[in-house]
């Protein structure tokens, strides 16, 4: 990726990958270089499966972890190029395992509130 920057001289800014007169790839154009990227590195009970089947799987992916991995979302958004309320909006749901850690956290500091049976 370096490298096709470097050698295209690209500006923040521009576009990554462009069509022929310097224009956004058309989706369908992403979608067949997806299919055969996928195809050229994965086995074939994985390229087949559900996963990664579409260019922001990747993404959904990669922004789920970090959020799991306990990024601030404010800094996942920064990166994604999100604003946090889109962020949240998508990906609250997405967020788990992060409770026993929180808890832990907030006894050290004396902070934790009662919680019901639930919590």
């Amino acid at each position: 990726m370096r490298q096709h920057v470097e050698d295209e001289q690209l500006k923040p800014g521009d576009l990554l990958f462009q069509e022929e007169t310097g224009g956004i790839l058309a989706g369908s154009v992403i979608r067949r270089a997806w299919r055969s990227a996928r195809k050229a590195v994965l086995p074939p009970h994985v390229f087949e499966s559900p996963t990664g089947r579409r260019v922001y799987d990747s993404r959904h992916t990669r922004l789920t972890k970090w959020l799991n991995d306990g990024i601030p979302p404010a800094q996942v958004a920064e990166w994604a190029g999100n604003s946090v309320p889109v962020l949240l909006a998508t990906y609250a749901r997405c967020v788990e395992g992060q409770l026993p850690d929180l808890k832990r956290r907030l006894e050290a500091a004396g902070d934790l509130p009662e919680l019901t049976d639930g919590g």
